[in-house]
C-alpha cells in the first residue's frame, strides 16, 4: 500500500478554542469541478461554517470556496450548502449523539488526501467562558516554562 499525499487546504483553529472536540470523522464532500480547482489554489474558509444532518444526509453550511477565476459560467455560489459523504451507520451514530444536549458538529479542516478532497468534522461540546480562560492560562504557563528552560540552556 503506497503512501498517500496529505495537503492541508483550510484549518478551523477557532473550533478548538470554542469547543471540546470529543470525536473526529473523515468525510468526503460533493463539489463541482471549478470548486476543486479553487481549492487547489487554497481559496477556502471554514471559520463560520457548521454541519447539519437533515433526512439522513449530512450538509456543511457557510463554507466559503472562492469562485475560480477562469471558471466563468461554471462557477457555483461560494457559500452554497454542500453535501458531505459518510456511511449511513456513521450518520445514524452522529445523529443520535447530536440529539443529546450540548453536542454539535463542526468542520475542523479541509485537505487533499491523494486526489480527493476530505473534510474532517468533529463532534463537539461548547466551552463556557471559564473553560476558555483556563485554556489560555495553561497555554501561557506552558510558554513561560519553555522560555525559562530555553534561558537556562543558553
Amino acid at each position: 500500500m503506497g503512501k498517500e499525499s496529505f495537503r492541508m487546504i483550510a484549518n478551523n483553529k477557532k473550533a478548538y478554542h470554542d469547543y471540546f472536540i470529543d470525536e473526529k470523522y473523515e468525510a468526503g464532500i460533493e463539489l463541482a469541478g471549478t470548486e476543486v480547482k479553487s481549492l487547489r489554489m487554497g481559496k477556502c474558509s471554514i471559520k463560520e461554517s457548521f454541519v447539519k444532518i437533515e433526512k439522513g444526509e449530512v450538509f456543511v453550511n457557510g463554507m466559503n470556496i472562492s469562485p475560480y477565476e477562469k471558471g466563468n459560467i461554471f462557477n457555483k455560489d461560494p457559500l452554497r450548502v454542500r453535501k458531505l459523504l459518510l456511511h449511513k451507520i456513521e450518520i445514524k451514530k452522529l445523529d443520535a449523539k447530536i440529539a443529546q444536549k450540548g453536542y454539535t458538529l463542526v468542520p475542523l479542516q479541509i485537505y487533499f488526501k491523494g486526489s480527493l478532497v476530505k473534510v474532517e468534522i468533529g463532534l463537539a461540546r461548547g466551552k463556557k467562558l471559564y473553560d476558555k480562560r483556563d485554556d489560555i492560562a495553561k497555554k501561557d504557563q506552558k510558554r513561560e516554562l519553555e522560555r525559562d528552560f530555553k534561558v537556562k540552556n543558553l
